[in-house]
């Protein structure tokens, strides 16, 4: 029997193979956190930037497929493609998230994950409700079969259940075998059927009520790594 062609908007080149997409992601998460581990109180998002560099030599990266994003303290609101209030510095106390898109072995990974550092308890509650908001509409794609709108919709429902404003114009998208765009897959968020294991990034961002601050993460949605 002919297998059914699959949708356009999920298309892959020919060289896609789904285990190297988990080993990306993996090597992009372990990339992630070698960053981390060389934040402190005085860096400004260029020196971020810079620092994040040398960790790429250091971690074999191939290429990048975006730029990496650093954001710090009220940047934190800010979305991929606004520009950072220039001049902020990581404080004593404060928040910053880190966003990567790398490529190892032709296929993209696409990581973020937001850190508070010193005593700040509203910025650490922003960032582990912003995990938490992550795994729950994780959650709804594995078990309700949820198409991309509705994932972003359940978001907005459960970020306000939370107590935090989510970044509607936030809506994740397609990654691949490099480069997924070719495919102009679009933003997961228009997607009107159950996204495909593997191919998709989600994003959340969500902010304080009331405060200059915020949170992301995102990370690709798949289900339990099949048996060897």
């Amino acid at each position: 029997m002919t297998q059914p062609l699959p949708h356009p908007r999920e298309a892959v080149g020919q060289r896609f193979d789904p285990a190297l997409m988990r080993r990306a992601r993996e090597r992009s998460w372990a990339v992630l956190h070698a960053i981390r581990e060389r934040m402190r109180p005085g860096i400004d998002e260029a020196q971020a930037r810079a620092m994040a560099a040398e960790v790429f030599r250091e971690h074999g990266v191939e290429r990048l497929w975006h730029p990496p994003i650093v954001r710090i303290g009220p940047n934190t609101t800010r979305t991929f493609r606004q520009p950072s209030e220039p001049g902020v510095r990581l404080g004593e106390r404060d928040i910053y998230f880190i966003d990567l898109g790398l490529v190892f072995d032709g296929h993209e990974g696409d990581v973020g994950d937001t850190f508070a550092v010193g005593e700040a308890p509203e910025r650490q509650a922003c960032a582990e409700a912003a995990r938490a908001l992550f795994d729950q509409v994780a959650a709804a794609w594995r078990t309700q079969g949820l198409s991309g709108q509705a994932l972003y919709a359940y978001a907005g429902e459960r970020a306000a259940a939370l107590g935090w404003r989510l970044n509607h114009a936030i809506k994740g998208h397609r990654v691949g075998d490099f480069p997924h765009a070719v495919h102009k897959a679009g933003d997961l968020g228009t997607l009107a059927s159950r996204p495909s294991d593997g191919l998709w990034i989600l994003e959340i961002q969500i902010a304080h009520p009331t405060e200059a601050f915020g949170a992301f993460h995102e990370d690709l949605l798949a289900g339990p790594a099949a048996p060897i």
